[in-house]
C-alpha cells in the first residue's frame, strides 16, 4: 500500500480526516443531520459573520430551495453571464428568465437594466456575483423595494467576501453558496444557504428533508439535499485552513498583475476598494487587435502547453439551445455579456500553484 503524506499547511490533515472518520464510524451515525453537520453550520455562519447557514448537499439545490421557500413564480431578472445552473434552478421552478445586460467593469448585473426589464410578472431578481466580485447590492435592493421584489444571490464563487467589514451574504432575502472541490473552500461536492431569521432557517431545513417536520408530520413538498456527516467532517478540518488558502491565492494574483499589467491587449479585474477578495478566479480578457491573437487562438495555445485555462463563461446562459429563443436573449439585449464572453480566459488560480506553474502560465502569455 502506498503511503501519501500529507505537507502542506493549506490542505486538511488526512490523519486527523481518518480520525474523525472513526469516530463518525463508532457513532453510527452517517446522515440526517447529526452532530458534524450542526457543528459545520455553526462554525460557518460564525466564519461568514451570518445569523443562518443552511447546508445542501451540492451549490445548485440551495437556488431551487431558495425559489420555493420564497414561493417565487412567473419572472425572474438575472444575467446571462454565469454557470448554467443559476438559471436552470429557474427552470426547475416552472419559472422564465429575464436576462439583462453586466456591467463590464465587474461581469456582474448591471442594476440600469434592470428597471427596464420589470414586467407585471416580475417577482424576484436574481444577481451572481460573478468571480467573487460584489454585485452593486445597494443599488439592487433599492430596485426590489421599489417594485416589491425579492432578491436571491447566486453567491457559489463569493465564500468570505467582505465589503467594509460586512459579509455580502447579508444582502438580499437569501444568498446561496457552492463547496465544490473546485471552490475556495469546498466540503468535496456541498453547498449552503445563507438566510436572516430563524423561521426561514426552520422551513428551509423541512424543504431540504422532503418536507419533514416531525416523524410524521410533512409541510411541505421538500427535496432531499442533506449533507452526510463525512462530508460535514472534512468541512470543518477545510475552514481551518481558508484563510491560508485566500491568502496564497492572493500572492497568485499579485504575480499575475505584475506579469500581465503592461502586455498589450491583456487586461483584468483589480481589487475592489473596501472588498475582502477571495481570489477564486482570475480572468484575463484578450483584445485581438492589440494583442495579436484571439482569445481562443490563446486559450488553445495555452492547452498544447498543458496549461489548462477556462473561458469561463463562454457561451452565455443565453447561448444554450434552452433558452436561447427567449426575447431577452437576443445578442442586442446584451452587448457587454456577449463581448466578455468571446474575450475571458480564466488562468489557473488555486492555493497550492508552484512558482514554476505560475512562471509557465506567464510564460505562455508573454511569448506570441
Amino acid at each position: 500500500m502506498n503511503t501519501i503524506t500529507v505537507t502542506s499547511p493549506l490542505l486538511p490533515d488526512l490523519n486527523e480526516f481518518h480520525a474523525l472518520l472513526s469516530e463518525i464510524w463508532n457513532s453510527k451515525w452517517i446522515t440526517n443531520n447529526g452532530s458534524f453537520h450542526k457543528r459545520l453550520e455553526e462554525a460557518l455562519a460564525e466564519y461568514l459573520k451570518v445569523p443562518y447557514v443552511s447546508l445542501f448537499t451540492n451549490g445548485t439545490l440551495p437556488l431551487i430551495t431558495a425559489l420555493q421557500a420564497l414561493r417565487i413564480t412567473g419572472e425572474v431578472i438575472t444575467t446571462p453571464y454565469s454557470f448554467v445552473a443559476t438559471t436552470h434552478a429557474l427552470w426547475w421552478n416552472g419559472i422564465k428568465p429575464v436576462f439583462v445586460d453586466i456591467d463590464p467593469s465587474t461581469g456582474n448585473i448591471d442594476p440600469h437594466c434592470i428597471e427596464a426589464a420589470i414586467t407585471p410578472k416580475t417577482t424576484a431578481i436574481m444577481p451572481v456575483h460573478v468571480y467573487g466580485k460584489p454585485c452593486d447590492t445597494d443599488a439592487i435592493q433599492a430596485i426590489a423595494d421599489k417594485y416589491g421584489l425579492r432578491v436571491i444571490y447566486d453567491a457559489a464563487h463569493a465564500f468570505g467576501v467582505e465589503v467594509n467589514g460586512k459579509s455580502i451574504l447579508e444582502a438580499g432575502d437569501m444568498s446561496t453558496l457552492s463547496f465544490h472541490a473546485t471552490k475556495v473552500y469546498n466540503t468535496i461536492e456541498g453547498g449552503a444557504m445563507v438566510m436572516h431569521d430563524a423561521k426561514t432557517k426552520q422551513r428551509i431545513d423541512y424543504l431540504k428533508n422532503f418536507g419533514f417536520a416531525g416523524e410524521t408530520e410533512v409541510v411541505a413538498p421538500g427535496i432531499n439535499s442533506k449533507v452526510d456527516e463525512m462530508r460535514s467532517a472534512y468541512g470543518l478540518l477545510n475552514l481551518r485552513q481558508v484563510d491560508a488558502a485566500i491568502a496564497a491565492r492572493r500572492r497568485v494574483a499579485v504575480r499575475y498583475r505584475k506579469a500581465l499589467r503592461d502586455v498589450p491587449g491583456i487586461t483584468f479585474f483589480d481589487d475592489m476598494p473596501g472588498v475582502r477578495h477571495n481570489y477564486s478566479y482570475f480572468p484575463i480578457f484578450v483584445d485581438a487587435e492589440k494583442y495579436g491573437m484571439t482569445r481562443d487562438e490563446l486559450y488553445f495555445k495555452m492547452r498544447d502547453a498543458g496549461v489548462l485555462g477556462r473561458r469561463y463563461f463562454y457561451p452565455l446562459i443565453s447561448e444554450f439551445t434552452p433558452y436561447r429563443g427567449l426575447p431577452s436573449s437576443a445578442p442586442s439585449n446584451l452587448p457587454n455579456a456577449h463581448r466578455m464572453a468571446s474575450t475571458v480566459i480564466c488562468l489557473p488560480m488555486h492555493h497550492v500553484l508552484s512558482k514554476d506553474d505560475i512562471k509557465c502560465v506567464i510564460s505562455c502569455i508573454l511569448s506570441k
